[in-house]
């Protein structure tokens, strides 16, 4: 099975500082916390180590681990972190054949400050990553592809988004598309116009949530919409449902009015709380395999392309829940985005092995009443 993953190439340079050495502020009516960085201070680290990472670069590596052949467009700049990058796909017998290079920007770079909880705080220079265009994009990119697989696009990039679905679809493959908060926001209408050549939309609580005005304002769309009975010991998310902005929306609404847009699974991940997949027969929820955590960056390319594959082979929704969460945890174990990532085998196994700690539940469809 062929997979070709579209998005970005980086290289992360990731600093591990002790929890005494910076301070930590976490707010007391909201979940954000913050590290405190003094100015002019040089700060002990425990280490500082540099990776080869990015949405596209952690698919492909996982998806190729996996057992798919798997290729990657990405566009990096002439320098050694583009030889780097190159590196790394050859390393992992990724086919970097349409890896484009430009003298127009840097290979892109994340800066990573880890500490306490290990949710690091990431600095990004997107560089090339930004320099997607319509005339780079091209039927042959996609050519025997049975899985395409299309991650976050940052600025002139995203501009290519539908183009890149467009042409996916045209080739046969089954599409799937985990986005960023900035191109949902900056691009919503693109976006929402291309959901109908997407058959698997992947996003987390927070991106899910931007999409709600917009959706909230599609009359046609929220028509006759199915629903799910809900018990009273059900997950938080499903329960409380999604806001942003003033606006309101139930989860299994959201799910409802996206697939009637297009996708036929969607996924919702909700970080500790797991994950949540709506397809035609209803929605299911998986909950996380808890771990010591290194490094959480990473862990939503891993479960995203884990399940993407595992839905490509056909394998049903419980396993795919599952062999996505587990290459997740393994992921989150290590510092980098790529050390953890599973063979098949391997994730299959795990699989099995922690399914009952994995429980997956269901929620079927309700028919609206005529």
């Amino acid at each position: 099975m062929k997979a070709v993953t579209v998005g970005s190439a980086m290289i992360d340079i990731i600093t591990l500082v002790p929890s005494e050495d910076i301070e930590r502020v976490t707010m007391t009516n909201a979940t954000a916390s913050f590290l405190l960085l003094e100015q002019g201070r040089k700060v002990e680290a425990e280490s500082i180590t540099i990776h080869v990472g990015g949405g596209a670069v952690n698919a492909s590596v996982s998806m190729s681990r996996l057992g798919l052949a798997a290729g990657i467009v990405a566009k990096i700049g002439q320098d050694l972190n583009g030889k780097k990058v190159r590196e790394r796909l050859a390393a992992e017998k990724v086919a970097a054949d349409h890896v484009i290079e430009t003298d127009k920007g840097a290979t892109g770079t994340a800066v990573m400050i880890s500490s306490h909880d290990r949710n690091a705080t990431i600095f990004t220079y997107r560089g090339a990553n930004r320099l997607l265009l319509e005339r780079d994009i091209t039927p042959v990119l996609f050519a025997g592809a049975d899985l395409v697989y299309v991650t976050a696009l940052s600025d002139n990039s995203a501009d290519c988004f539908p183009l890149i679905l467009t042409l996916a679809r045209e080739q046969g493959a089954f599409v799937t598309a985990n986005p960023g908060i900035r191109q949902l926001t900056s691009r919503t209408q693109p976006f929402l116009e291309s959901l109908q050549n997407i058959d698997l939309l992947t996003l987390n609580e927070t991106e899910a949530s931007a999409l709600v005005p917009a959706l909230a304002a599609n009359a046609a769309a929220r028509e006759s919409l199915p629903h799910v009975d809900i018990a009273r010991d059900a997950p938080q998310l499903l329960k409380k449902g999604l806001h942003f902005g003033g606006f309101d929306m139930g989860l299994a609404t959201f799910f409802a009015i996206v697939r009637r847009l297009g996708p036929g699974r969607v996924l919702v991940t909700d970080g500790v709380h797991g994950a949540f997949l709506a397809d035609e027969s209803g929605i299911h929820h998986c909950p996380i395999l808890k771990v010591q955590v290194a490094g959480t960056a990473g862990a939503g390319d891993a479960f995203a392309s884990t399940f993407a594959s595992f839905t490509a082979f056909g394998s049903a929704p419980e396993l795919a829940l599952r062999a996505a969460t587990v290459n997740a945890a393994s992921v989150v174990s290590f510092v980098d985005t790529q050390t953890g990532l599973l063979s098949r085998a391997n994730v299959e196994a795990r699989a099995a092995a922690f399914s009952e700690r994995l429980p997956v539940r269901s929620w079927a469809w309700v028919a609206p009443e005529v």
